[in-house]
């Protein structure tokens, strides 16, 4: 009984201190979690978000399995009011999440370097590595993009890329290829209808 002693004394102290750290995931010390497979983006969504998931907090607190906080609002894109939901973790948003808000995922956008896509490519992928040219698959990016381009992945219509690097030319031309081939990816974006 005497070797259980410090440990009652000292449980209640581990779980209260736990409990203050506000990005801490129960859901990572699960022995699954550890092995297994880590989250991609694919035709089918982003892990287990796919254009099925309800677009409310509890559906995709459960698609991601506590590995972040979410934060709701809302916001217009195309003059339509969509709901948005951002997936943070350390205070950095990781997964941007689009939709109608009584409907379903309609786009995520992902910023985590965790997490790449079905094919192998992450955040920090030069073009190079995915693209010779930019004609026939990639276009000057929009709103929050206009400095960057985005590129159809080569294997899906539900998956793009957003690749951001120096470009001292007019905004609103796109860089030669020579220039984008060290361009790098800042953002991979999924959406539930295929562009193709």
């Amino acid at each position: 009984m005497k070797s259980f002693r410090p440990l009652i004394i000292g449980l209640p102290l581990l779980l209260a201190g736990c409990s203050t750290l506000s990005d801490l995931s129960w859901s990572s010390f699960s022995p699954f979690h550890w092995f297994g497979e880590s989250r991609k983006v694919s035709d089918q969504g982003v892990g287990d978000i796919t254009a099925a998931t309800p677009m409310t907090q509890s559906a995709l607190e459960k698609a991601l399995g506590g590995d972040y906080r979410l934060r709701g609002g809302m916001e217009t894109r195309d003059g339509d009011i969509v709901s948005v939901y951002q997936a943070l973790s350390k205070g950095q948003v990781k997964l941007t999440v689009y939709g109608p808000s009584s409907g379903r995922v309609a786009e995520v956008a992902v910023a985590d370097d965790a997490i790449e896509s079905a094919w192998g490519v992450k955040i920090g992928t030069p073009f190079s590595a995915v693209f010779q040219k930019a004609y026939g698959a990639c276009h000057k990016g929009s709103g929050e993009d206009r400095e960057a381009v985005v590129c159809q992945a080569p294997q899906s219509g539900h998956v793009s890329y957003v690749f951001k690097g120096i470009w001292h030319g007019p905004e609103s031309l796109m860089p030669a290829d020579d220039q984008l081939q060290t361009w790098q990816v800042s953002k991979i974006i999924w959406r539930a209808s295929a562009t193709r």
